[in-house]
Order: C-alpha cells, then sequence, then structure tokens
C-alpha cells in the first residue's frame, strides 16, 4: 500500500492533508477537507494515475469541517466510492444542514463561504457507518476501524493492519510540520464541543495498543515516534483536563471562562514548547494562535455543560 500525503493547504501549507492511500487499481481517501481542496485532491490521483471511479472508499474520522465539509464535492467527483464513518457522523453528512447553520453562525457568512464554501449533502445509499472494529477491505489490506472519543463523540480511526500504520484524524494529536525543527512536537485538540480528557487518554491508549507502527494525523504528516507522541499527549490532555477542574470550580463567571481558559492552554503550551528547546516567537504564535484559542473554548465550553449539570436539581 501506498500513502500519499495531499497538502489541502488549508489557512496554509502544511495545516491539514488528505491521505489518499493506493493498492494496485485500488484507492481511498481519509479526511476529505473542505470543497476547496478538490483540486489537490483530484491532483494526487492525476499523480498516482488513478481514475476518480477507481476510488472505493471517502473516509470521515469525523464531520468537523476541516475533516469532512468537502466529503460531498469529492463523491460527485469519484461516483463509485462509498463514505466510511462512525454512526454519529452518518446524518451530519447525509443532511449537513444544522453543521452549516452552526458553522455559520460562528464565522458569518463570509468567512464561511472563504474557508468551506459549499457543504453538499451525500446521498445516504453512499454512506456506510462503520461500527467499532468492523473491518473493511481496500485491495489486499483489512483496515480497522477504532471508535475513539475525546475529541469528538463521533471520532474514528482506521489501521491499516497490513502496513500497521494508523489513521487518527484528531484523535492522537496535531503535528505541524513548522514545528518540528527540534523533534517531535505534538499536541491535543481540545475544540469544542465534545472535549472529554478521560475518554481522550483511552483513545490514546487504544492507537498506541493497536500496535501500529506509523500515525497519520490529519494536522500533519506521518509520526513516527509512537511513544514519545503518547507521552506528549498524555501530559498535555492531563493539563487540559486540570484547567477543566479550575474552570468548573472557579468563582468566574460563565462569560469569563473563555479567556480564563485560553490564557491557561496559551501558556502550558508555551511551556511545553520551551521545554523541547522550541523558540515560541512571532511565527510559531501566529500558526498556534487559532489551536490556542480553540482548545481554551473547547475547554470553557465543556466547564460550563458542567456546571449546569451539577447546579440542576436531582431527577427523582
Amino acid at each position: 500500500m501506498s500513502t500519499l500525503t495531499i497538502d489541502c493547504d488549508y489557512l496554509g501549507p502544511g495545516i491539514a492533508a488528505s491521505y489518499l492511500l493506493r493498492d494496485g487499481t485500488h484507492a481511498a481517501f481519509v479526511d476529505n477537507n473542505t470543497s476547496k481542496a478538490l483540486p489537490h485532491l483530484l491532483q494526487g490521483l492525476r499523480d498516482q494515475w488513478i481514475s476518480p471511479s477507481q476510488v472505493e472508499y471517502l473516509v470521515v474520522t469525523h464531520v468537523h469541517l476541516d475533516h469532512g465539509a468537502g466529503t460531498a464535492a469529492l463523491a460527485a467527483a469519484c461516483p463509485n466510492a462509498t463514505v466510511l464513518c462512525h454512526p454519529r457522523a452518518a446524518p451530519h453528512l447525509i443532511d449537513p444542514t444544522k453543521l452549516v447553520a452552526s458553522a455559520r453562525h460562528v464565522y458569518g457568512d463570509a468567512l464561511f463561504e472563504k474557508l468551506y464554501g459549499n457543504i453538499g449533502p451525500v446521498p445516504a445509499a453512499r454512506v456506510r457507518a462503520v461500527e467499532d472494529g468492523e473491518t473493511a477491505m481496500l485491495g489486499t489490506h483489512a483496515l480497522r476501524f477504532l471508535h475513539t472519543r475525546g475529541h469528538a463523540n463521533h471520532h474514528l480511526c482506521m489501521f491499516d493492519e497490513t502496513e500497521s500504520a494508523i489513521f487518527t484524524g484528531d484523535a492522537f494529536g496535531l503535528a505541524y510540520p513548522a514545528l518540528q525543527q527540534k523533534g517531535l512536537f505534538i499536541f491535543p485538540s481540545t475544540s469544542p464541543t465534545d472535549f472529554d480528557p478521560d475518554e481522550a487518554l483511552k483513545s490514546i491508549k487504544r492507537i498506541v495498543e493497536s500496535g501500529a507502527r506509523r500515525a497519520y494525523p490529519t494536522h500533519f504528516g506521518a509520526v513516527e515516534e509512537m511513544a514519545e507522541a503518547a507521552r506528549q499527549m498524555e501530559e498535555q490532555i492531563r493539563a487540559a483536563g486540570e484547567t477543566l477542574d479550575l474552570a468548573v470550580r472557579s468563582s468566574l463567571p460563565d462569560s469569563e471562562l473563555d479567556g480564563f481558559c485560553i490564557e491557561r492552554v496559551r501558556r502550558q503550551m508555551i511551556d511545553s514548547m520551551k521545554r523541547r528547546g522550541l523558540y515560541f516567537g512571532k511565527s510559531e504564535e501566529e500558526l498556534l494562535r487559532g489551536d490556542i484559542e480553540l482548545n481554551g473554548q473547547g475547554i470553557a465550553h465543556v466547564a460550563r455543560k458542567r456546571r449546569q449539570k451539577a447546579a440542576s436539581p436531582a431527577k427523582p
């Protein structure tokens, strides 16, 4: 099996990838970015001398828009491909109305159009929800799916048993190429809305115990140092969990939790980089600014939900 990393040029180079897998005449994409990336994905097929009609699967690790928004456009271009996804993700691919409405509310129409373009529905007959442990064959390769909560409740990873490679979406962190000058630097995504530190740690353990020798996070490119990646991820997920606990117990009003969590995430990120000898200057700060804000917002969102649950009267 060959794996081609395709830069989707999402927000710039080296941020988000789609993976093109090929076994002879059999091909599959893992994560489909946005409709803006379609020319890059089709060029990847041409570079590999693959016809769009030979693509058998479009795998969506989860339906966050930088992973799944381009699925309908890619499915239209690859008429024989089946979309493989978590059971909880399938309804949103078939009818993305709620996803689109939510994203437009957050970003506004102009920025939404710039980032994501058109997000169309995938015909239900072309969507296959895969259960935990289920396997699909791509040529001679068995692709086994693992449900991996923590980043999102509808997240899955795909393990290629023959190649001992696992495609991890956002469950095994983000490793931007621009931050790998002094060894591996990888960090978790705790973005809204489903961050759960306990489940995230379970998913890290499960990914490692799969026996994979190589991980392919969507952000970005192959990671060979599995043990070190797991160690860094566990360290930072626990730190995020501590921030979550502090936010829940603090006397701050809900409206101030975003700022509190963002600042803690920023300090933790800087400290982690400094310990690894990475210079946190203007370029690195700008690269990570969006992730720091999203991670802090994700932790704050969960903190508010936990506060609300604790304040609700117990049901008889």
